[in-house]
């Protein structure tokens, strides 16, 4: 039930998922928040470079024809350091620019909304905790709202490096890049002014129920692979 949980969320992002999607919105559009400067570097240099990295790597081998998600748990299962960190990253990246939007911030939707209360007591306790999550990733690393399909429930955790909740049975809802090059030129050393900015003014709730109400369904469906 888990996998396949994982499956109905992943699949909002998998379908360009060996080569470099677009964004979503124009390199502008997030502006004042994030700048037009640091989503070029950001998309064009960085997440660039980890989706025609792991290309390199798998070519040639059986993982060439697997999904994005596939080779992202068969790296972390093999112990093969290289290729996660690379396909990770070029996972949590696309992920990540669907968590945000132009029209974003406000707050959760029906459902998401429900279930942020019931886990964290508040929406106000969610932004706490999640804040909190992006500000103690020591060094480079994501802040993540995760559903676990076991206990029908939200949590907040946090990954270094490239590091991804799929990899523990989690389904990724909701992510922050809180690698520096995700805010260094807007806001310097300042990470906790990105994380605030982010949680008012950038999230995508739309996307992020949706990752849920695919997640929930999935679960009540009964269904596994």
């Amino acid at each position: 039930m888990v996998r396949f949980a994982l499956a109905a969320v992943l699949s909002v992002v998998t379908a360009a998922s060996k080569e470099l999607p677009p964004l979503p919105y124009a390199h502008n559009a997030l502006e004042p928040f994030i700048s037009q400067r640091t989503l070029e570097i950001h998309h064009g240099k960085h997440h660039a470079k980890y989706v025609n990295t792991m290309n390199t790597m798998i070519s040639g081998t059986d993982l060439e024809s697997q999904s994005l998600e596939e080779i992202v748990k068969t790296a972390a299962k093999e112990g093969n350091q290289g290729l996660f960190n690379n396909a990770a990253q070029s996972w949590n990246h696309e992920f990540y620019w669907k968590c945000m939007s132009p029209q974003g911030g406000g707050g959760p939707p029906g459902k998401l909304k429900e279930m942020i209360e019931s886990a964290f007591g508040s929406f106000d306790e969610f932004k706490k905790e999640f804040a909190a999550a992006g500000m103690t990733a020591f060094g480079s690393g994501w802040a993540w709202l995760v559903y676990d399909t076991n206990k029908n429930s939200l949590s907040v955790t946090k990954t270094i490096g490239a590091g991804n909740p799929m990899t523990e049975g989690l389904v990724p809802i909701l992510t922050m890049d809180v690698w520096e090059h995700a805010y260094y030129l807007d806001h310097q050393n300042l990470r906790q002014n990105y994380i605030d900015k982010f949680l008012v003014s950038l999230v995508n709730w739309d996307f992020v129920s949706e990752n849920l109400e695919r997640a929930v369904s999935a679960r009540d469906s009964g269904a596994d692979l």
